[in-house]
């Protein structure tokens, strides 16, 4: 019997470990993606449109399609979707992507910390607040 409690004790141990080991590549581009995001929290926020526009609901969305935001005719007619691959491409440099926008950021440069935004903005518009938040704007005339 008593031989038992290590043994359980061990797999519990080890199932935890194993756990914990697959999630940490995702929590890690997560908590650095949420680092690299207070650099855009200057002029940005997820749920509510600041200097820029929100970024809940963010993904699928057509690009420069925030209803009552104030986007460049650039950003309104860029003829896109949001998706993990415009946004990369945008982030890298957002006047190459967009000629003619109104976003005054030089871009991410480094490919890592743009890999590990995309990672934080895709988690957080997973979140139930964003979901919501993104609903609610879809219903609206």
């Amino acid at each position: 019997m008593r031989a038992t409690g290590p043994v359980c004790w061990l797999l519990l141990c080890t199932a935890l470990a194993g756990r914990a080991a697959a999630d940490t590549p995702a929590d890690d581009a997560y908590a650095r993606g949420a680092r690299v995001y207070e650099r855009c929290a200057a002029c940005h926020a997820l749920e509510t449109d600041r200097t820029g526009p929100r970024h809940c609901g963010l993904f699928g969305r057509r690009a420069g399609s925030v209803p009552g935001f104030p986007y460049s005719p650039a950003m309104r007619h860029a003829g896109f979707v949001w998706n993990e691959k415009t946004l990369d491409r945008f982030l890298r440099s957002p006047v190459t992507a967009v000629p003619g926008t109104s976003m005054g950021y030089d871009g991410v440069k480094d490919d890592a910390e743009r890999r590990d935004l995309i990672v934080f903005l895709r988690e957080v518009n997973s979140t139930a607040p964003c979901r919501k938040l993104s609903a609610d704007a879809a219903q609206r005339p």
